[in-house]
């Protein structure tokens, strides 16, 4: 549970809302005081696209902030040197999406990030709390949601809108400044910024178009030509996607991809009996769809395999492992998501072993160390 200390001040909401419509002064606002930390965040739109569409940046640094409209923001060299500058922390709450637009909208990879709902999770607030209810319970004040969904594109945001975008940076340095007390009081202080930083990276590497067909757990049982043809569907489908700017399932959803290449369809006709592919998609792509599978009929090698689920007896193994960390997690209040993602404790049950990769790395060794034996026992039973 979240624990009521208050070891910062909160800037009050300015008076007035300040907005940044010139790079060159965006510039200067960002190298003033450019030793502190930056607290960041973004509206942005993703109805029908595949990609979001920027539609605002709010910053705060040292008590100031700002908005700005994304094409100052992209017009900035100091906006981008400063997110890809790893000496300049960025302070952001649950920056999947944030990240997902500055890697497509900039064509750059932030650095430097810590994701304070990451960082809350550790020092003791629980698992994916979300912002508004860590800021009312830490400093207070409820904060006004009704314009969450609200159009971000256009202009002028209203005045609701602006105290929004304003209160969503306003508590951050706040916020950082209690989870670097609890992170200290835990001898975790670097833990925070480590888990930020690989979270960033494994997000980055699902972009690529050759491994997202890794992400289709439900075609874990192909192999072969099969395997090979869902690979090339599945890319063909990401590039497609962005050519296109429209959601994965706009062109072909998941299910469809597996069951195309189970069906390994070599004709029109057998094409249009393949369960749930729309006629429109048989028209617009047959062709293109026959050629992927013919090519990887024809092809060879094995591409890696998709994880499949756990077996009863490796359940079993599961359960076992997970309540010793359970048992570690919260002897240090430190929630076991956050700890041992179920991903990554399957990967360990499937291998066979713990000794190797992230439990045994950076600082989950100091709380998984202790009983790497005890699991690794129970692996090799």
């Amino acid at each position: 549970m979240v624990d009521s200390r208050r070891v910062a001040d909160v800037p009050p909401r300015p008076a007035t809302v300040a907005w940044i419509h010139d790079p060159a002064e965006l510039d200067q606002w960002l190298a003033d005081g450019a030793c502190e930390p930056l607290a960041l965040d973004t509206e942005f739109e993703r109805v029908s696209t595949f990609y979001p569409i920027p539609g605002l940046v709010q910053l705060g640094r040292g008590g100031r902030f700002c908005l700005v409209d994304p094409q100052v923001a992209e017009a900035s060299a100091g906006f981008r040197q400063v997110l890809t500058d790893p000496q300049v922390p960025k302070l952001l709450y649950a920056m999947s999406e944030d990240l997902e637009l500055f890697r497509h909208w900039l064509q750059l990879n932030p650095a430097g990030l810590l994701d304070l709902q990451i960082g809350a999770g550790l020092a003791g607030a629980g698992f994916s709390v979300g912002y508004a209810r860590l800021v009312e319970t830490l400093f207070g004040e409820a904060l006004d949601k009704s314009v969450t969904r609200s159009d971000w594109i256009a202009r002028p945001l209203s005045p609701a809108q602006e105290r929004y975008a304003i209160d969503d940076v306003r508590f951050l340095v706040a916020l950082h400044t209690w989870v670097v007390q609890g992170l200290e009081q835990k001898e975790l202080v670097g833990a925070m910024a480590e888990e930020s930083t690989r979270f960033a990276e494994e997000l980055g590497q699902q972009d690529d178009p050759d491994n997202h067909y890794l992400k289709l757990r439900g075609g874990w049982m192909l192999r072969g030509a099969g395997l090979r043809a869902l690979q090339a569907l599945t890319r063909w489908r990401e590039l497609e996607c962005r050519k296109q700017d429209r959601p994965r399932s706009r062109i072909v959803p998941d299910p469809v991809l597996i069951a195309l290449a189970e069906a390994m369809p070599s004709s029109g006709q057998a094409l249009s009996r393949v369960e749930g592919l729309p006629p429109v998609v048989v028209r617009k792509y047959g062709d293109r769809l026959l050629q992927l599978i013919a090519e990887a009929a024809a092809s060879s090698g094995e591409p890696a395999p998709i994880t499949p689920p756990l077996t009863r007896e490796e359940q079993g193994t599961y359960k076992k492992v997970k309540r010793i960390l359970v048992k570690m997690a919260e002897a240090r209040d430190i929630p076991i998501e956050i700890l041992a993602p179920r991903r990554r404790l399957e990967a360990v049950v499937h291998d066979g072993t713990i000794r190797t990769g992230l439990f045994v790395e950076g600082w989950r060794a100091g709380i998984v160390g202790p009983v790497v034996d005890e699991i690794e026992e129970i692996l090799q039973s």
